[in-house]
């Protein structure tokens, strides 16, 4: 095996191709607004726990959704009308993330570690990040959360606390990025969940086409756009 490139604040990303068989591209940098931007543009995300340096991923084959159909099964739908839930977007992120990190004692072995919590409501913040609430009554109950760059939404993580909450905040996305004319929800790596969901896996050449196609140019979304598409969502 090759040794890991190890990149300095100010060094740019290796190509791609150069990755590793699991994903694994280089180390080091940091999560600035602008690193983590380019990174998302050219197919790379961090991943990392708390004890490692900051991992760059970008693995083949990437798995992704298309908006338009994201597969929202009867029983869905039919929980989504009857169990009162609560949507909004955007009045939670640091909620979201804190319960995406901890979720099944997930924060034994999270990737969600301190600065990457930082970094993310940071990018929030600034307009990058968004994030979906699913609520019964005062209750968080399940969330997603990711960035939006052109017109690509590269999901992080969700989580669930009842049943299918997850699903239905993956749901109400997919509906609003369709409303917006997003081209693709980036999920990074399957799963029997996300593949449930209408989640395929696409090569590297075609995930980098419709990056340099889509994710360019980097203008955060307006928080008016975001906000209006996520509430005009019904069941």
């Amino acid at each position: 095996m090759a040794r890991l490139l190890w990149l300095e604040i100010n060094d740019p990303f290796p190509a791609v191709t150069g990755a590793e068989p699991n994903g694994l591209l280089a180390a080091g940098a940091d999560l600035s607004p602008a690193r983590l931007i380019d990174a998302y543009q050219r197919g790379i995300f961090p991943w990392y726990s708390a004890h490692e340096p900051i991992l760059w991923w970008s693995p083949a084959p990437r798995c992704v959704i298309t908006p338009e159909q994201f597969h929202a099964s009867r029983s869905l739908q039919k929980r989504l009308r009857s169990e009162n839930f609560q949507i909004t977007s955007n009045l939670a992120f640091a909620d979201v993330i804190h319960a995406c990190a901890t979720v099944d004692d997930r924060n034994h072995g999270t990737w969600i570690t301190q600065n990457m919590f930082d970094a993310y409501c940071n990018m929030h913040e600034l307009g990058w990040a968004h994030s979906v609430e699913v609520w019964q009554g005062d209750e968080l109950v399940g969330g997603v959360y990711g960035l939006a760059i052109g017109k690509v939404f590269f999901g992080e993580s969700m989580f669930s606390h009842a049943t299918d909450a997850s699903k239905i905040a993956l749901l109400v996305l997919c509906r609003a990025l369709v409303r917006m004319d997003f081209k693709l929800l980036d999920c990074q790596i399957e799963n029997p969940h996300l593949l449930s969901l209408g989640a395929k896996n696409i090569s590297h050449s075609a995930f980098q086409t419709v990056l340099q196609k889509y994710a360019y140019p980097a203008v955060p979304l307006a928080m008016q756009e975001w906000q209006a598409a996520i509430q005009l969502v019904r069941p």
